[in-house]
């Protein structure tokens, strides 16, 4: 089974994640792209029993747009966003793509929080995209 590596900047805090993720997310909420500062945030989404977490990390809690709690899980050292938790996915938990830092990873399967888009941004073909969460409305 393939393994792939997810780190912070500074990399006392990875990830190793056995397999395919479940589903790779695009979302677009603001609150991601503030914590990413970007346009969006690209989470790939493991079943946690996939993925061994090794190093210390510090967290932050808050609730989303919806009302769903979210922990984040940070670098102690530098910072980095690599992980985090989210209520009614107690099984599982997405991975910062960029901490893994791989050109091969898995293209986006869902767009999240659409209403809040960059328009300029151009979403891959045949994903659905949802108005705001998953189990919203799709485009």
């Amino acid at each position: 089974m393939a393994k792939k590596i997810a780190a912070c900047h500074c990399a006392p805090l990875k990830l190793v994640c056995e397999g395919k993720p479940m589903f790779v997310a695009m979302c677009h909420c603001q609150d991601c792209q503030r914590r990413t500062g970007s346009s969006y945030n690209l989470g790939v989404w493991y079943n946690k029993t996939a993925v061994a977490i090794r190093g210390n990390d510090k967290i932050f809690r808050r609730v989303g747009e919806e009302g769903m709690e979210l922990a984040f899980h940070f670098c102690s050292v530098c910072g980095s966003n690599v992980y985090w938790e989210a209520s009614g996915l107690e099984n599982e938990l997405g991975v910062a793509g960029g901490a893994f830092a791989d050109p091969d990873l898995p293209k986006p399967t869902v767009s999240l929080y659409d209403k809040r888009r960059h328009r300029w941004l151009q979403i891959p073909d045949n994903i659905p995209c949802h108005i705001t969460g998953i189990g919203s409305d799709e485009l």
